[in-house]
């Protein structure tokens, strides 16, 4: 039996979740917690994800963070599903390399930057320019697959 839940963030969920992010060392900007998901246990967040809409139009699947403690129980997984299940519209994410297999998982494949909304091919240019290595990946729930069972 699993000892989290997964819920809708509340405002007091906020310091945690920026603390969560800032710890992981992901992208501190564009936190807006009544855009996050949250894993709670025990009285407390241990994992957070949100949809991030962008300016172009664009959504983004950002800020996954899963407390260290609590990783390989399926929480991030559980996460990234229950966004899913709400989108309507194509995501994009930007992640780093070796989290490409974990995202393809659920649908999610590399985008060529002729593919990419005008906000992510700019932060493509940005980190070639910087030598940064990392993945820009799409999904589109018309193209949506069931995930594989776990195992």
């Amino acid at each position: 039996m699993e000892d989290w839940i997964l819920r809708p963030a509340r405002l007091e969920d906020g310091p945690r979740i920026r603390r969560m992010i800032r710890e992981a060392r992901l992208n501190p900007f564009g936190l807006h917690i009544p855009r996050f998901w949250v894993a709670e246990a025990q009285g407390r967040v241990v994992g957070a994800v949100q949809i991030r809409p962008h300016r172009d139009g664009s959504r983004e699947l950002a800020s996954l963070v899963v407390d260290p403690a609590w990783r390989g129980r399926g929480i991030g997984s559980a996460l990234v599903r229950a966004q899913l299940a709400r989108a309507r519209e194509p995501l994009v994410l930007i992640c780093r390399p070796e989290l490409e297999p974990f995202y393809a998982r659920f649908g999610f494949r590399r985008l060529r930057p002729e593919e990419m909304p005008p906000f992510f091919r700019w932060v493509h240019r940005i980190a070639r320019w910087l030598g940064r290595p990392l993945r820009i990946m799409g999904w589109d729930p018309t193209e949506a697959v069931e995930e594989p069972p776990e195992g």
